[in-house]
């Protein structure tokens, strides 16, 4: 908006004033995208820090459990300590081979297409030989050749014409003649890489038969120790005293890890609450400076559009017999609305615990391992008890799938128990999966429904492989064939 002054009966300078319009705007805009970027990246930051805080510091909670546990147990022959050693051995040869094997699999498969593309190769290589040699025998049998052509006396026109034929044949027999050295040179280049493979193939099945012949000896370590502890399992099998203080110990275990995952629970609903709180107070913090911002800017705007009018009106008063009234259009423009508060953003970390924490168990849950079930929940065992959760008979090796998403709280080997694993599935519910040949995860994994966690085996003392299979709520076993699906699938 502008205003020209000018003094009446005589030539004057123009006088040009002119009200200032701020990019409110514009600034308001920036500042907001740039708190809200600023503050969406630090929340990320934050959760995925206080997820990797709490991952550490269960696991330090679950080592130091579990050294309390081995502490406080009665003193076992060495036997027993070499049965473990000598489960855990296996436990970790198999995953080596299972990682092998797949190696395995990827090189045979680069090794049939690298096999395929050099058949392909050698056929359009012989294709090439095959044309080149048929031109040859053609020109040979014409008796063509630029001599004979210049020397036979015969009209330069005709002579001219042969010539010209030989030229496009030679064009031609010198493009033959490059596509079969690039035939050649890829076909080289496939056998090299096919030698390479193979090479390498045969150091992954060099790997493979030396970790063979390692998981063979340690086998053959746990069946003498089998023998050497077999007559006392039998004597410990007998007794129901020693099954209950088996009982007992896992109850123990399961109350601590309760206890621990409940305690992890109030310190994540508390740091939860704290952020919530801090968030809060900083978003207040950021609404009243944007607001006290805005009103100084307002203020600012109608005092320098006061003192524009106030000019003006001085010198229409002074130059111009009737006054003019000044255009308050600039006023208006400078007092722009407030922009809109920046909203907090941000993606959720992958592969953590949920945010209100696991749902718990429903029921309709998958077979961990498909099997025959023998030792029902409940009925009395032979050797003295009652049974508190099922076994479910499979091949050594077979996959053990976890029955819901959860974290892993217990990733050991345990007397009585072998190779054990517990996985914690929120609302006091506790899935425990036990004789496992190997364990797949470790404390503080998050895992989903169906992902395979261990391999059923025979550990713990156990004579047949099969997996060992308990559902536990607030603490006490309950029955897992009523929450499982009838079909084993």
């Amino acid at each position: 908006m502008s205003l020209i002054l000018r003094a009446p009966g005589r030539p004057r300078s123009l006088r040009r004033i002119r009200a200032p319009r701020w990019p409110v705007h514009a600034l308001c805009l920036a500042a907001a995208l740039a708190c809200q970027a600023a503050w969406a990246d630090s929340a990320l930051e934050a959760r995925q820090a206080r997820a990797r805080e709490d991952r550490a510091a269960l696991r330090t909670q679950i080592e130091a459990l579990q050294k309390r546990i081995e502490s406080s147990e009665s003193s076992r022959e060495d036997a027993s300590r070499a049965l473990q050693a000598s489960e855990q051995a296996i436990s970790d040869i198999s995953r080596e081979l299972a990682e092998l094997d797949r190696r395995e699999t990827v090189l045979q498969d680069t090794l049939r297409r690298l096999d395929a593309a050099s058949s392909e190769q050698s056929g359009e290589l012989e294709r090439q030989q095959q044309a080149l040699a048929a031109q040859l025998r053609a020109q040979y049998a014409s008796g063509l050749s630029p001599w004979t052509a210049l020397l036979s006396g015969r009209d330069p026109q005709e002579i001219g014409r042969e010539l010209a034929w030989l030229a496009y044949v030679t064009r031609s027999r010198t493009q033959a003649l490059d596509a079969l050295r690039a035939t050649l040179d890829r076909l080289a280049g496939l056998r090299q890489q096919t030698d390479d493979s193979r090479r390498e193939l045969d150091a992954v099945r060099a790997d493979v038969r030396k970790r063979r012949e390692d998981l063979q000896d340690q086998q053959a370590q746990r069946r003498e120790v089998l023998e050497k502890i077999r007559a006392r399992l039998d004597e410990e099998r007998g007794h129901a005293k020693q099954l209950q203080a088996r009982d007992a110990r896992l109850g123990n275990l399961i109350q601590e890890l309760d206890a621990e995952i409940a305690r992890a629970e109030a310190r994540r609903q508390a740091a939860l609450k704290a952020e919530a709180e801090r968030r809060a107070r900083e978003q207040a913090e950021r609404a009243r400076a944007e607001k006290a911002r805005r009103e100084q800017e307002r203020a600012r705007a109608a005092e320098q559009a006061r003192r524009i009018r106030e000019q003006a009106e001085h010198h229409v008063q002074e130059e111009q017999p009737a006054p003019q009234q000044p255009d308050e259009a600039g006023q208006a423009e400078t007092q722009a609305p407030p922009p809109k508060e920046p909203q907090p953003g941000g993606a959720a970390a992958a592969r953590i615990e949920p945010e209100g924490g696991f749902p718990g168990l429903n029921k309709g849950l998958p077979h961990p391992v498909a099997g025959q079930v023998q030792g029902r929940f409940g009925t009395q065992r032979p050797e003295g008890g009652l049974w508190r959760g099922i076994v479910l008979r499979a091949p050594a090796g077979t996959p053990v799938r976890a029955v819901a998403p959860g974290r892993v709280v217990y990733a050991h080997w345990l007397s009585g128990f072998g190779n054990l694993l517990i996985i914690d599935h929120g609302k006091q519910y506790l899935s425990i999966y036990a004789y496992n040949q190997s364990l797949l995860r470790q404390v503080g994994d998050v895992v989903a429904r169906g992902d395979e966690v261990a391999r059923v085996g025979a550990t713990g003392g156990q004579v047949e492989p099969g997996l060992y299979f308990e559902l536990r709520h607030n603490g006490a076993p309950i029955n897992p064939e009523i929450w499982m699906r009838q079909d084993t699938k």
